[in-house]
C-alpha cells in the first residue's frame, strides 16, 4: 500500500542509511559472537540502529523496479538493498568477517570516522562495464584503478546471480555491480549499485569532482518521465 503512493515511478535513486536487518539475508549469524556483535554496535553506533519499516519499504521498492525494469541506481546502502532484494547476502561487518581472511598488505579501510569525507581507497574497475566507460578519461593505459570514498562497514558477501561486478577493492570486496541484461542507456534502462558515493568525490573545499567520470552516472542514467 505504501508503494502505491509513489506511483507513477519513472526511476529510483536510493542512497545511504542504516544497516539492513540481517534477517533479510542471513538466517544464521552464529559466526559472530555476542561480544563481536556488541563491539560492532559500539564502533558503528550510528549505523547499527536497524529500521525494519524502512527496510521493508526500500526492499519492496527495489523488487518493484526489478519486476518492471524501472531504472534503479543504488548508492551505498542502496546497492546493498538491491543485492539483498535479489537474493544476495552481506557481510554484517567487513572487519570481523572479511578482512581477517585477507593478507595484511591487501587490507582496506572502508570506514574512517576521523577523515570521513577525505578518506579514499583504490578500486579496480572491471573492463567492458559501464563504470569503465564513465571513468575512461581517468584510466591510465592498462591500469584500471581509481580512488573512491568509503563510508561503510558492511558490504556485498554473495552477489546475486543476475548481477555482474563492475569494481573491486584491493581486499576483493565488490564496490560496484550491474545487471547487463537490463542495461540500455539509450533507452534510459539500467539496474545497478555502487558502494561508493561518486557525487561526494570532490576536492577538499571545492565543488570540483575528483574525476570527470564522477557525475557521468547521473548524466547517462537520467530519469526522463515516461
Amino acid at each position: 500500500m505504501m508503494l502505491e503512493s509513489f506511483e507513477p515511478i519513472h526511476g529510483v535513486l536510493l542512497c545511504e542509511g542504516e544497516d539492513i536487518d540481517p534477517s533479510h539475508y542471513e538466517s544464521d549469524i552464529a559466526n559472530l559472537s555476542a561480544d563481536e556483535l556488541e563491539e560492532i554496535r559500539r564502533l558503528h553506533a550510528s549505523d547499527t540502529a536497524v529500521d525494519r519499516e524502512k527496510d521493508a519499504i526500500e526492499l519492496g521498492l527495489a523488487k518493484l523496479c526489478l519486476e518492471r525494469n524501472i531504472p534503479y541506481l543504488g548508492i551505498c546502502r542502496g546497492s546493498q538493498i538491491l543485492n539483498v532484494a535479489c537474493g544476495g547476502t552481506l557481510y554484517q561487518d567487513i572487519g570481523k568477517e572479511h578482512e581477517k581472511h585477507v593478507p595484511e598488505n591487501q587490507r582496506v579501510v572502508h570506514m574512517d570516522y576521523d577523515n570521513y569525507d577525505g578518506h579514499r581507497h583504490p578500486v579496480r574497475i572491471v573492463e567492458n562495464t559501464p563504470l569503465e566507460q564513465w571513468f575512461s578519461d581517468s584510466l591510465d593505459g592498462g591500469r584500471k584503478d581509481i580512488l573512491v570514498n568509503s563510508y561503510h562497514h558492511q558490504g556485498v558477501k554473495r552477489l546475486a546471480q543476475r548481477f555482474v561486478p563492475m569494481a573491486f577493492a584491493a581486499d576483493g570486496l565488490i564496490e560496484g555491480f550491474y545487471d547487463p541484461d537490463a542495461y540500455n542507456p539509450e533507452e534510459g534502462k539500467f539496474i545497478m549499485g555502487l558502494q561508493f558515493h561518486p557525487e561526494r568525490m570532490r576536492h577538499q573545499d571545492s565543488d570540483e569532482f575528483d574525476y570527470p567520470g564522477c557525475p557521468f552516472a547521473y548524466k547517462v542514467n537520467s530519469f526522463d518521465p515516461l
